[in-house]
């Protein structure tokens, strides 16, 4: 019998990189649609979606940056890692921490990454919710970095939804994905409660 951490170590080999295939299966399978800027700002840039709209969100960024330099903040739990290692098939680095768990180690990583040219990616509402309400550091780090916000939301027409706290969203293949990405926002002169209002109705403007 396999000890846990022999099953979670053989997981991080297989599931990430059958993941990636999945991710480049459904987006290959789907129509796209853009709804979205032709260029985003050359400086560097936090984007951001919802948790449960986190599977196709590479090809959001990709549109943009043929070579990624962004680091997604991901939580040091093990589905973190797994959804880390996933995206690193696409030539994307993580920042390891949440709001719960490495917050404040994690938070002076992301305000370094991003002065020193990466782009930032996180899920407001992440790790582990509540569901669409947008956590505080989002808001310190584009704030601190007087860095703006690019919010995308990612609608499939066709999609299965998981039972989890994030109703996360699978898309179905041969369907069409709807990319909604907004333009770069400014939140720095912003109180907290504002800029949270902004985000959060950004990120639900195209919400069924």
């Amino acid at each position: 019998m396999l000890t846990k951490q022999q099953k979670r170590s053989l997981a991080l080999l297989i599931i990430p990189f059958i993941g990636s295939l999945i991710i480049r299966f459904l987006y290959f399978t789907n129509k796209k649609k853009f709804h979205a800027p032709d260029t985003l700002t050359d400086e560097s840039f936090i984007m951001a979606c919802w948790h449960g709209e986190l599977l196709m969100i590479p090809y959001a960024y990709l549109r943009y940056k043929e070579i990624p330099s962004v680091k997604l903040f991901i939580s040091e739990h093990f589905d973190g890692e797994l959804i880390a290692k996933t995206l690193g098939f696409f030539g994307f680095g993580t920042i390891r921490g949440s709001t719960t768990r490495g917050g404040a180690k994690a938070l002076i990583q992301a305000i370094k990454e991003i002065k020193s040219g990466s782009d930032i990616g996180i899920t407001p509402d992440g790790p582990k919710g509540p569901r669409h309400q947008v956590h505080d550091g989002i808001i310190a780090i584009a704030q601190k970095t007087k860095k703006k916000i690019v919010l995308v939301e990612i609608k499939p027409s066709k999609y299965w939804q998981l039972k989890s706290w994030d109703k996360f969203i699978v898309p179905k293949p041969f369907g069409e994905l709807n990319y909604f990405i907004s333009e770069p926002i400014d939140v720095s002169e912003l109180e907290f409660e504002e800029a949270r209002k902004l985000i959060k109705e950004g990120l639900l403007s195209h919400e069924h």
